[in-house]
């Protein structure tokens, strides 16, 4: 069985982005398990918070569980052309102390998609997660890409995948970001 941790990378109840999460972890191939993650209760980073009281308890259970899984998936939305604070914010407390960098996140295959409302889709959200993933020695995989646009139009009101394009798209995505997970575990 491979074990994907998704974070979406948004606090908003409607998120797009979590709605795709929720749409990965219904798309997982057979022997392949997308385990829902929430970034929610991460408080920002402060140093001295670090220091005086260690590693807040909602970042060290969030960094055994992607530890212990097979592959990470970021599921981003893109603000003003960039990664969003509030998910940079959550890696950057999962890298701490930076000696659990390796056990956390090395080698690590990570897979990067998003949801948007407006035309970009997240590319240059999902570009500017890479120095990070880099500098993390992670294993992203590059083997498709899962932009999704007019996200407004894609998911319902309740936040249901609607379009089936994007569905076929996603479950390719997921099914190919898996098989890939699955062969670096081996």
């Amino acid at each position: 069985m491979t074990t994907i941790v998704g974070l979406a990378g948004s606090l908003r109840a409607g998120s797009f982005n979590a709605s795709l999460l929720r749409a990965a972890v219904a798309v997982a191939p057979e022997g392949t398990t997308v385990d829902a993650a929430s970034i929610r209760g991460i408080p920002l980073y402060d140093a001295d918070v670090e220091a005086e009281s260690g590693i807040p308890d909602a970042v060290a259970a969030l960094k055994d569980r992607i530890a212990a899984a097979d592959g990470l998936l970021l599921v981003t939305p893109e603000y003003n052309n960039g990664i969003p604070g509030v998910f940079k914010n959550a890696i950057d407390w999962l890298s701490r102390p930076a000696s659990d960098i390796g056990r956390v996140f090395g080698g690590k295959p990570v897979a990067l998609m998003g949801a948007t409302p407006g035309p970009g889709g997240t590319i240059l959200a999902q570009a500017a997660w890479l120095p990070v993933l880099r500098t993390l020695g992670t294993q992203p995989w590059f083997g498709s890409r899962m932009y999704v646009s007019s996200a407004g139009h894609v998911f319902g009101p309740d936040g249901a995948l609607i379009d089936d394009q994007v569905r076929a798209r996603l479950t390719a995505f997921v099914a190919g970001f898996a098989e890939y997970t699955a062969r670096l575990a081996r």
